[in-house]
């Protein structure tokens, strides 16, 4: 028996469970897939508030997680995050929230705003995550959830936290979740050290390049309501055109992968709030994070951990 179970082992299960871990609850992670196979294993995760909301709320989570990574980023073969430098094409910080006034290093260029911000190696960041859970004394278990229900039945405390992400759709359930979907292309890195991105205001399409141990992670799409996880080669090569008008280079790079993840999104934003279960037991929903889940991964969980007591 547990104190808490938290349900969805991508980024925010297993931060969330980390925090609680931590403070002393007894966790367990139930994930229907190991974390390599989480949506979140695919994110290109660079920290960056985008396409999450509610909007007042976005800044305080992600300077939480800003902070954090910073100090992660000291170890970064142990905890996969670097700190790495690059340009936002087109971005000005009168036209972002107050958060951006306290980004370190920020300068305003012709081209757009250049900064040195966190790019985390996702499938380092959750090996590594749930190392920290069971050190903490926590479990990691691969468990298929059929209801919140079930999960507070096995629960010493009655205690569930909803991570579900994507599922969540189902299971609390909330018409109001759907995938925003991305593709990416791997390829070798012909030797580009600096992460960019330039959205298209008029598209879906978001060009961006983002230098990984390994490997240059190219994108991007966020086709809303598309639930296909199949990539789609005429995407890819557009995805590699894009980008290559930005670095020539990028166009003779040899493609060693295929990436398509879909983002939890949303419509009324993040939700994260707690109800008591027909059966007595108490869930804590932290869940519609659309495309910022590693951005705003820390302050969402603190404030999760505040609604489980």
């Amino acid at each position: 028996m547990s104190d808490v179970i938290v349900v969805g082992g991508g980024v925010s299960g297993l931060t969330t469970a980390t925090v609680l871990a931590e403070r002393g609850h007894r966790v367990r992670v139930w994930s229907r897939e190991p974390a390599g196979d989480t949506t979140s294993a695919v994110a290109g995760a660079l920290w960056w508030p985008y396409r999450i909301e509610p909007l007042d709320r976005v800044g305080d989570w992600s300077l939480a997680a800003l902070r954090w990574y910073g100090e992660l980023a000291v170890r970064p073969e142990e905890t996969g995050v670097r700190l790495v430098e690059g340009l936002h094409r087109g971005e000005r910080l009168a036209d972002l929230g107050a958060w951006a006034g306290k980004l370190k290093d920020a300068v305003e260029t012709a081209e757009g705003l250049r900064c040195r911000l966190p790019l985390i190696d996702m499938p380092v960041h959750l090996e590594w995550l749930e190392g920290r859970v069971r050190a903490a004394g926590g479990a990691v278990e691969r468990r298929a959830v059929a209801s919140f229900a079930e999960a507070a039945a096995e629960a010493e405390a009655g205690t569930v936290v909803n991570c579900a992400g994507l599922g969540a759709r189902e299971l609390v359930p909330d018409a109001g979740v759907r995938p925003v979907r991305g593709q990416l292309v791997l390829v070798e890195n012909p030797g580009i050290r600096e992460w960019f991105t330039e959205a298209d205001p008029a598209s879906s399409a978001t060009t961006y390049f983002f230098p990984q141990p390994g490997r240059l992670v190219l994108g991007g799409t966020a086709a809303a309501d598309d639930w296909s996880t199949v990539p789609d080669p005429r995407t890819a090569e557009e995805i590699v055109a894009r980008c290559a008008r930005v670095r020539p280079e990028i166009a003779g790079a040899r493609v060693i992968g295929h990436r398509v993840g879909l983002r939890p999104a949303r419509d009324a934003g993040v939700r994260i709030e707690a109800e008591t279960l027909a059966g007595g037991g108490r869930l804590v929903h932290n869940y519609g994070h659309g495309g910022a889940g590693v951005t705003v991964a820390l302050g969402c969980a603190l404030e999760a951990a505040r609604l489980v007591g």
